[in-house]
C-alpha cells in the first residue's frame, strides 16, 4: 500500500521534501498544509520587494523557469496536493492523525499519516510595549504585510520609519525605506552594536558609518519603551535616549521557532527552542520528521546546539528529508552559520564564529582585521575589503571569518570558500596555502584570504603585536598627559595632512625611509605604527624590533578599517584651542 505523507508547511523545507519525496516514491500520496494564503515563496525577497528591486511579489512564488508555484503546478508538475488556509491543530501519534482546521470553512477534520513533516517554520519576535497595537506598527515576515506596508508608502501615507531592530532583517528594511522612498529612516537596536550575532564590533562600525552616511539615522544601545500616537495615529517611537518621529513603525525582533504543535504532541524540544532532530532530520518519533526554522541543529565550529534559520539551510534540509521519507539514508550535519546581506552599496557577511561567540564556547580565540583590494591593487575599478578572520590561538584553527566590501560577489566568494573548510577544522596553514582562481580582474596573486591568514599567522606567533581598530579612536582623543605616538608609514603626501592636525603627535617616516631615519623614532614612548591597511606598518614593527624598539602596536587593519568605522581623523585638532 502506498503510504501517505503529511508535510505541515510549505515554504522551504516543506516544499522541499514533499517534492523530493514524490519524486523518489511516486506512488506515494503527498499532501502539504499550511494555514497561510501564499505559500512556497522565497521570504527573503520581501525587502527587495519593498524596495521595488523586485517589481511584483508573485516573482517570489516563481520557480527558476519563472512558473508560479501554484496548487497547480504542485499538482500537475510536482504530483503534489496543497491544502492552503488549512491548519494543523494537533497531532495523534499513537493514532498516525493529524487534526486539521479547514480555516475558510471553519471546520476541523483528521488526516491520517504513515509519515508526517513538521516544517513549521518560525514566527516573529512581537513587540510588547505600549502603543505596539497600533495600526502603524508592523511586522513584515508574509507577503501580504509586505504587499500593505508597499501600498501605504506609495499612497504618500508616511513620510517617516522608525526600523526596531538592527539585525539583517532590519537593515534590510531600512534601506528599503531610505533608498526607494527617500523617507526619514532610522532604526534602534537594543543591542550597542548593529548586527550583534553577525559581525564583531568594528566590523558592525563599519556597517554603521556606511548606513548613516546614506542618510539613516542609527542608535545603539537603545530600548524601545513606547510607540507615541495622537488620536490613535502613530506618530513617534520613544526610546531610552530619545523620540524618534515616525508614522510607520516596522517591528523587526528577530523571530523564534514555531514549535507549539511539536511540543503539544510530546516530542522533544531543545533548550535552544528548536525541535530536536538526530542527524536524518527525524525527531524522537521515527515517523516524524523536522526540518526548517522549526528545528534546533549542531554548529559545526563550536559543537553546541544552535537555532539558526535560513530559507537556504531550510531547503536543503528538505532534500533530505525526502530522500529519507523514500528509504534513503542521506544526514545534515549541522551548519557553521554562513551569512550575507546588502546595505546599499556594500556587502556584508559572516561565516562561523564571531571572535565574542568563539570565546564564549571556550576558545582562546583572537582575530585579525585585514584591509585589501578586492581584486589586483593596479586593475581598474578594484575597491578596498575588510576581512576579520577568528582563530583559536594554541591550535591555529581557523574559527571564523567576516567581511565587508563593495557590493559583488567578492565578500561572498571568500566567505563561501571558508565556510567550505570550516567543518573540517582548518588551520591557518590550510587557509595560507588555500588556492583560489586569480586573475587582476577577479583577485590578487596573493589573496586577500592568504594574506588574512597570514596577518594571524604572525600575529598568534607574537610577530605581528596588533593595536584593534576598535581602539583606535580611545589612543586618537590625545592630550599631553598621554605618551602614545603615532608612526604613519606611508608616503609623505599621505600623512601630510595628519601631520599637520597633530604635530609631536604624528610622525611620517615612510616603511622605505625607516632603517636610515631610526634616529627620529621616539624612544621611551607607546608607539602606533599606521599605514592604510596594516602591511607596512606590520614591516616597521620587525625593522624596529631588530634594534630593541618593541614599545609599538600595529593598527590593525590600517586607516582604511578606522575610517570604514566612520571616524573622520580630521575633523578636529588633537588640542583644543
Amino acid at each position: 500500500m502506498a503510504p501517505r505523507i503529511v508535510v505541515i508547511g510549505a515554504v522551504a523545507a516543506g516544499s522541499k521534501a514533499a517534492c523530493r519525496a514524490k519524486r523518489l516514491l511516486p506512488q506515494a500520496d503527498v499532501i502539504m498544509v499550511d494555514q497561510a494564503e501564499v505559500v512556497s515563496y522565497d521570504r527573503c525577497g520581501l525587502p527587495y520587494y519593498l524596495s521595488g528591486d523586485v517589481s511584483d511579489l508573485k516573482d517570489l512564488e516563481s520557480a527558476t523557469y519563472m512558473v508560479r508555484r501554484d496548487d497547480a503546478f504542485f499538482a500537475d508538475t510536482k504530483g503534489v496536493e496543497v491544502r492552503r488556509r488549512t491548519r494543523a491543530a494537533a497531532i495523534d501519534r499513537e493514532g498516525g492523525i493529524v487534526r486539521l482546521e479547514d480555516l475558510d470553512r471553519g471546520r476541523e477534520y483528521d488526516l491520517p499519516y504513515d509519515y508526517l513533516v513538521l516544517a513549521t517554520g518560525s514566527t516573529p519576535v512581537r513587540l510588547e510595549i505600549p502603543g505596539a497595537e497600533l495600526p502603524g506598527v508592523v511586522t513584515v515576515y508574509t507577503p501580504l504585510q509586505a504587499a500593505a506596508v508597499k501600498d501605504s508608502i506609495a499612497r504618500g501615507q508616511v513620510e517617516g520609519v522608525a526600523v526596531i531592530g538592527g539585525g539583517a532583517w532590519g537593515l534590510a528594511l531600512a534601506e528599503a525605506a531610505a533608498d526607494l522612498w527617500g523617507l526619514e529612516t532610522a532604526v534602534v537596536e537594543t543591542a550597542p552594536q548593529l548586527l550583534p550575532e553577525v559581525l564583531d564590533p568594528v566590523m558592525a562600525a563599519m556597517v554603521q558609518a556606511h548606513l548613516e552616511a546614506q542618510g539613516v539615522a542609527v542608535h545603539t544601545g537603545e530600548a524601545v519603551t513606547g510607540i507615541t500616537a495622537e488620536d490613535g495615529v502613530v506618530t513617534g517611537v520613544a526610546t531610552s535616549g530619545r523620540t524618534l518621529p515616525a508614522d510607520l513603525v516596522i517591528t523587526a525582533l528577530g523571530s523564534r521557532p514555531r514549535v507549539r504543535l511539536a511540543r503539544e504532541a510530546g516530542l522533544a524540544v531543545g533548550a535552544t527552542g528548536g525541535i530536536g532532530v538526530n542527524a536524518r532530520l527525524q525527531t524522537d518519533d521515527p515517523r516524524i520528521y523536522a526540518g526548517g526554522d522549526c528545528v534546533e541543529q549542531v554548529h559545526l565550529v563550536s559543537g553546541e546546539k544552535v537555532w539558526f534559520p535560513s530559507g537556504a539551510v531550510a531547503s536543503r534540509q528538505g532534500r533530505v528529508i525526502g530522500t529519507n521519507l523514500a528509504g534513503g539514508q542521506e544526514s545534515f550535519p549541522g551548519v557553521v552559520g554562513t551569512q550575507i546581506l546588502k546595505v546599499f552599496d556594500l556587502a556584508v557577511g559572516a561565516t562561523g564564529l564571531t571572535l565574542a561567540a568563539a570565546r564564549r564556547a571556550g576558545f582562546d580565540a583572537v582575530s585579525v582585521l585585514v584591509s585589501q583590494a578586492d581584486r589586483a591593487h593596479f586593475y581598474p575599478g578594484q575597491e578596498m575589503m575588510c576581512l576579520q578572520l577568528v582563530v583559536d590561538r594554541p591550535s591555529r584553527r581557523v574559527l571564523g571569518l567576516q567581511g565587508v566590501g563593495p557590493l559583488n560577489d567578492g565578500v561572498k566568494a571568500r566567505l563561501d570558500a571558508v565556510a567550505a573548510l570550516l567543518p573540517f577544522k582548518p588551520t591557518l596553514a590550510d587557509l595560507a596555502n588555500l588556492e583560489v582562481a586569480a586573475a587582476p580582474p577577479f583577485a590578487a596573486a596573493v589573496d586577500i584570504l592568504n594574506t588574512v591568514a597570514h596577518v594571524a599567522d604572525n600575529t598568534v606567533a607574537g610577530r605581528n603585536r596588533v593595536l584593534p581598530a576598535e581602539e583606535f579612536p580611545d589612543l586618537w582623543e590625545w592630550r599631553e598627559s598621554e605618551p602614545v605616538i603615532f608612526i604613519d608609514t606611508r608616503e609623505p603626501d599621505n600623512a601630510a595632512a595628519l601631520v599637520r592636525r597633530s604635530p609631536g603627535q604624528w610622525l611620517n617616516i615612510p616603511q622605505g625611509q625607516l632603517r636610515r631615519r631610526l634616529a627620529e623614532v621616539p624612544h621611551g614612548r607607546p608607539l602606533v605604527l599606521i599605514c592604510n591597511s596594516g602591511l607596512r606598518s606590520y614591516e616597521a614593527q620587525i625593522v624596529l624590533d631588530a634594534v630593541g624598539v618593541t614599545d609599538t602596536r600595529n593598527l590593525a587593519g590600517g586607516l582604511v578599517a578606522v575610517k570604514k568605522a566612520g571616524l573622520d581623523l580630521l575633523s578636529a585638532p588633537a588640542e583644543e584651542e
